[in-house]
Formats: C-alpha cells, sequence, structure tokens
C-alpha cells in the first residue's frame, strides 16, 4: 500500500477590514481645499469684491471727481422714475427682439450648408465665420462709410434697384438707424450661432438620419424630428449668448448712431455710459449697472425655463 503525502501551503492570514479613520469623516481633507484655493481667491477678489463696491458705489452720490456722501436707495428710485432710462430699457428690448430670431435663423441656415464634409464646406465656414472674426466695432466704421448719403454703397445699390433717390440719411434718423444696425449685428454675429450649431449637429449620430432616411423621411421631417430636438441645448445656448450680447449692446451704437437722434436709439449701456462718464454721477449710473444686472438674470431665468427638457 502506498500512502502519497501531500504537502500542504501555509494557511495565509486573513485580511484586515479597512477601517476607516473616524478624524476624516470630521476633517475633510485638506488637499482638497488647497487646490480649490486659488479659484475661491481669485473669485473673491475680481468677482465678489468688486460687486461689494459697486452696491456700496450705488448707495451714494459718487461723482467722477469730487466728495461723495451716502444717499441710501436714492439712485435705485431715481432710476425707475427717470423717463429716459426707462426709454434704453424698453428700446433695448426691442432690438434684442429685433435681432434675436433672424441671428438664429440665419445661423441655423448656414450650418445646414456647411455641416457635411462635401468639396467647399471649409471655404463656406470660413467666409461665413470671417465677419464675426473681425468684429462689430471694425464693421460698424465700415458701415459708417458705405452708409454715407452721396458717396456709400448702400445708397448706390438701392439707387440701381430703384428702391431710393440715392440720398437716404440712415444714421440721422431713428428708424433707418436701427435698421442698419440691427442688419449689421444679424451679419456679423451669425457667424457664431453657425459654428456653434454646427458642432451639435456633427455630434449627431449618422445612424440616425441613415435610418430616417431608409424609413423614408424627406429633408423637412429629418431636421423638424431629429436634428430640431437633439439641438435643443445648443439652440438654448445660441438664444442665450444673442440676448445677452443684445441687452450689454454698445460698441455699433455708439459709433453709428450715439444714441441719437436725441436718445431714439439709446440702449441700456449707452445710458449708463452717458450717466457715468458725460453726467460724471458714478453712483447712479452704478446703480443703472446693477439693475441691468438683474435684468439680464431675470430674462436669461425665463429663457432657462421656458427652453427646458420636457420629461
Amino acid at each position: 500500500m502506498i500512502t502519497e503525502t501531500l504537502d500542504t501551503a501555509p494557511a495565509r492570514p486573513a485580511a484586515r477590514p479597512y477601517r476607516q479613520n473616524p478624524r476624516s469623516l470630521t476633517h475633510p481633507p485638506r488637499t482638497g481645499l488647497l487646490l480649490v484655493l486659488p479659484a475661491v481667491i481669485f473669485v473673491s477678489v475680481f468677482v465678489l469684491a468688486p460687486l461689494l463696491v459697486a452696491v456700496y458705489i450705488s448707495l451714494t452720490n459718487f461723482p467722477l471727481i469730487g466728495d461723495y456722501r451716502f444717499i441710501g436707495l436714492e439712485n435705485y428710485v431715481q432710476a425707475f422714475t427717470d423717463p429716459a432710462f426707462g426709454w434704453s430699457i424698453l428700446y433695448t428690448l426691442i432690438y434684442t427682439a429685433l435681432v434675436t430670431l433672424p441671428i438664429l435663423l440665419l445661423g441655423y441656415t448656414l450650418a445646414v450648408l456647411v455641416r457635411s464634409n462635401r468639396r467647399g464646406a471649409k471655404v463656406l465656414r470660413t467666409v461665413f465665420f470671417i465677419p464675426y472674426v473681425v468684429g462689430l466695432t471694425t464693421l460698424s466704421f465700415l458701415m459708417v462709410l458705405e452708409a454715407q448719403p452721396d458717396s456709400g454703397m448702400i445708397n448706390l445699390i438701392l439707387k440701381w434697384i430703384g428702391l431710393t433717390d440715392g440720398s437716404t440719411a440712415w444714421l440721422v434718423d431713428g428708424t433707418l438707424g436701427t435698421i442698419l444696425i440691427c442688419v449689421l449685428v444679424v451679419w456679423g454675429v451669425s457667424g457664431l450661432t453657425m459654428m456653434l450649431l454646427m458642432s451639435g449637429m456633427q455630434g449627431i449620430p449618422s445612424d440616425v438620419y441613415e435610418s430616417a432616411e431608409l424609413d423614408g423621411a424627406g429633408w423637412w421631417r429629418t431636421e423638424r424630428h431629429i436634428t430640431l430636438p437633439m439641438l435643443r441645448r445648443t439652440i438654448a445656448l445660441s438664444l442665450i449668448i444673442s440676448v445677452i450680447g443684445s441687452f450689454l449692446a454698445f460698441t455699433q451704437f455708439f459709433i453709428l448712431t450715439q444714441g441719437g437722434p436725441g436718445s431714439q436709439t439709446t440702449t441700456v449701456v449707452m445710458a449708463i455710459y452717458k450717466r457715468a462718464f458725460v453726467q460724471l454721477q458714478l453712483g447712479a449710473a452704478t446703480a443703472m449697472s446693477l439693475l441691468l444686472v438683474v435684468i439680464i438674470g431675470l430674462v436669461t431665468a425665463a429663457q432657462f425655463w421656458l427652453l427646458r427638457e420636457k420629461d
């Protein structure tokens, strides 16, 4: 009878159960605090501190030059009862309504044209995006030259078509000046909307479009039931950027009309500028600026609510 002896390996000691240091439950790791400390310092120094200073200045009659005193909410009461400031808010709302939808529609149309990798698409993207890169400042100065009554290209083209006699003074009429600025802004800003929407379109899986094509869906049904729903967040972002930019409009109005004639084309930011640097009432201008921040916040919140994804 043969007996086999099997060597068994010595048993390993059981692993000790992990015990969390009770001190870590009450004391968060310092590494995380150190990582966020630069951001906290930056926000405190460059956002919170200036905001607190602005709130304090808005409660004084702070002039750009000279002494000042604390006057409480007088600047805010004056802003609410000032007809010029009220008109600037109303005009800014009108201007925002005039440019927001055309910017979105033109940007979407351009995005549809350049979203594919077909030949010439990259060239078209560059051409359509150049006005935004050039900027509204340069475009506004060019528009001043092109809108001259006798020598501007705009009047020459309109006269050649037969719509005007070629001597229209665009920049001295409130309505015509507003139309000119709206056309300029739509042309200059649609390139950004195009790029945002095009990026969103390129992120949609091609399989979805192929399935729709196999099901016999045409271009309009594909855009309506696939592209637009999947671009909801991108469209919301584009609208918010357009609305905030319209509320903060200043450069094009300052260069082309300077708020005139009278105050017909005075936006909120231009009204604040005049109050601060023309009338030298920095306290009142700061109060108006804070009111503008509140208005933009309310409008943005309303946009988020209206454009939210519904279950």
